[in-house]
């Protein structure tokens, strides 16, 4: 385990029960400041199960999710969002029928709650703000598109784009290049590492030729337990890990 004050994230102990079955057991997860860390592991191994316990979205009934040292267990979803956790599900979540400035906008803190979205003002800090995240996820030049009609991986890029309106310290995406061209897939490797420059990004993913162009680490999960960590290339040849694979 490396330094503990370069990670922004320690999970130790996390597991989950549903009517008496364990789909996440002692789960231990180290998030270091600034990397791509992607969890990979068959169907039903408990790899979304562990986003919703980290968002807040599951309960857990054991362990611990700290994030900078503050303890997140029983914290409710929207507090661990303003914590500064973002979550990208698997099928975007966008407003098909606002441009995508306007989505942009919309995820600004800002707009936030009854009162913020009656008080809310189009300041020149919120445009540039929207105009920058555009410019990142590369929609710079669909700003007045309506978003109902953008590509499916420009619709998965623009949900990044509201999640990273919002400055979080880490985003958690689960699949995020399910269903995209070749080509969106490159570009949105390329957003990843653009991404962990200054955060860091826990990834769920099952194309391999796609973590190993964006992960740092590599966790591997087998029926809610962690088989293996490490580089891509070291985790290839656990012989646990081949087992897994090749048995599903």
């Amino acid at each position: 385990m490396s330094n503990r004050n370069s990670h922004v994230l320690d999970v130790e102990g996390l597991g989950v029960s549903f009517d008496g079955f364990k789909a996440v057991d002692g789960f231990n997860f180290y998030l270091a400041k600034n990397t791509v860390h992607v969890i990979i592991g068959p169907n039903g191994a408990g790899k979304t199960t562990v986003l919703d316990l980290i968002c807040g979205k599951t309960r857990a009934t054991e362990g611990s999710i700290k994030f900078k040292d503050r303890e997140l267990l029983g914290t409710k979803e929207f507090k661990i969002v303003r914590a500064g956790i973002g979550r990208k599900f698997q099928n975007p979540s966008i407003y098909e029928n606002l441009s995508v400035f306007e989505n942009l906008e919309l995820s600004h803190p800002s707009g936030r709650g009854v009162f913020g979205c009656l008080t809310f003002r189009r300041t020149p800090a919120i445009i540039e703000a929207c105009e920058s995240v555009a410019k990142q996820i590369g929609l710079a030049y669909k700003l007045d598109t309506e978003a109902g009609i953008l590509s499916h991986g420009q619709k998965q890029w623009l949900e990044i784009g509201m999640i990273l309106m919002q400055e979080p310290e880490v985003i958690m995406l689960d699949e995020p290049v399910a269903g995209m061209s070749v080509r969106e897939r490159q570009e949105t490797a390329a957003l990843i590492r653009r991404i962990s420059e200054n955060r860091s990004v826990i990834v769920i993913e099952h194309d391999m030729e796609f973590v190993k162009e964006i992960a740092d680490r590599v966790t591997v999960m087998h029926m809610g337990k962690v088989i293996a960590e490490g580089t891509m290339e070291t985790v290839q040849k656990n012989e646990k890990v081949i087992e897994v694979y090749i048995g599903h």
